[in-house]
């Protein structure tokens, strides 16, 4: 821009104007660099003055060249802000700014009633194209780098699964099927125990095996079709109500409530009764889910939990809160001689 308008200074009707507009964008090209450099000062406010900067610098080309001007003072200068709008707000930032910029071209030489030729058009087109087409590959540049990192993470908790699962098979699942083969040969008291042994053993690599694959990001499940299927497993003891049409959220997000929703039945299992019935509601209002397991038992001593989490039984805390905690939603517990209602809420924003 310097160059070509020391070239043209004999273009200049007011040279002191036409200096003046150069000597301000050489400076603004100076507050621009700094103020991009860090993602903190990249604020809206930046980005506004700086396409003003480039408007007002189209806008005084013909006060400093006058009426028989040819080419703007800055030139293609004023890309810099055409592009600087397309990486911040991507292909609708690319064009606001092409339109602005092209509108001050056309304006200028409309008010001083130059006609309008072919290289006027030319630079409209090549505005109006490349902000939005620089503004969509950022948009995709960025999107790629989410689901790239989204499949690093999903890689290297597969890893540490495959890590924990050899840990549990070679400790926890050798000592729970020596305690059931042990217990049944005891026999008397014993047995109950080992059947419980031998139901955890069952439990746990049941779930190592679901843990072999790794859910593709960005995949999606039907939450109201998995709960369904959990009243099945659970020998119609449960019974199951859904909006009645599929509710699709985040793959792991599914697993998570499902698996949340599978403590809070087994919690009325052990603690209730094997045949205690438990009654579950899904309900997906616009942004949330919202779960809710209900039993007819004698409700939960007050203490209990608080106890249970003192002395290192954490399956609350854990297989309950914990996991609808991650999720950024919330396990709110309501018990008393009526029985028990656990109400699971996961906005499904926070999680996608």
């Amino acid at each position: 821009m310097v160059a070509l308008n020391l070239w043209r200074r004999d273009n200049f009707d007011h040279p002191a104007l036409g200096a003046a507009v150069v000597v301000v964008a050489v400076a603004w090209t100076g507050v621009a660099l700094w103020g991009y450099a860090e993602a903190r000062r990249r604020t809206p406010l930046l980005l506004a003055v700086d396409l003003a900067v480039a408007v007002g610098a189209v806008a005084l080309t013909p006060l400093a060249k006058g009426p028989d001007f040819n080419a703007t003072i800055p030139g293609f200068w004023v890309i810099g802000a055409l592009l600087a709008w397309a990486v911040h707000w991507h292909w609708k930032g690319g064009l606001a700014a092409a339109v602005l910029l092209s509108a001050a071209d056309i304006a200028i030489r409309v008010s001083v009633d130059q006609p309008l030729d072919q290289g006027n058009y030319g630079n409209v087109f090549l505005l109006m194209i490349g902000g939005p087409i620089v503004g969509y590959m950022c948009a995709s540049l960025q999107q790629m780098a989410v689901e790239r990192d989204a499949a690093q993470r999903a890689a290297a908790a597969a890893e540490e699964r495959t890590r924990l699962a050899r840990a549990v098979h070679d400790g926890v699942l050798q000592v729970l099927s020596l305690v059931q083969r042990r217990a049944g040969e005891a026999g008397g008291d014993l047995t109950e125990l080992g059947r419980l042994a031998g139901e955890q053993e069952r439990s746990l690599r049941s779930l190592i095996r679901q843990q072999d694959t790794v859910t593709a990001p960005g995949s999606t499940v039907d939450l109201a079709g998995a709960l369904e299927r959990l009243a099945t497993a659970h020998a119609g003891r449960v019974d199951v109500a859904t909006p009645g049409t599929p509710v699709p959220v985040p793959a792991h997000v599914g697993h998570e409530v499902v698996a949340a929703v599978s403590a809070c039945l087994d919690n009325v299992r052990v603690h209730v009764g094997d045949g205690a019935p438990a009654w579950v509601l899904l309900d997906a209002v616009p942004g949330e889910v919202v779960v809710s397991v209900r039993d007819d038992g004698p409700g939960i001593p007050a203490g209990r939990l608080e106890t249970a989490a003192a002395s290192g039984r954490l399956g609350v805390g854990q297989s309950i809160r914990g996991r609808i905690a991650d999720l950024g939603g919330t396990a709110r517990l309501d018990t008393g001689s009526w029985g028990t209602e656990w109400e699971l809420t996961v906005p499904l924003e926070a999680t996608s």
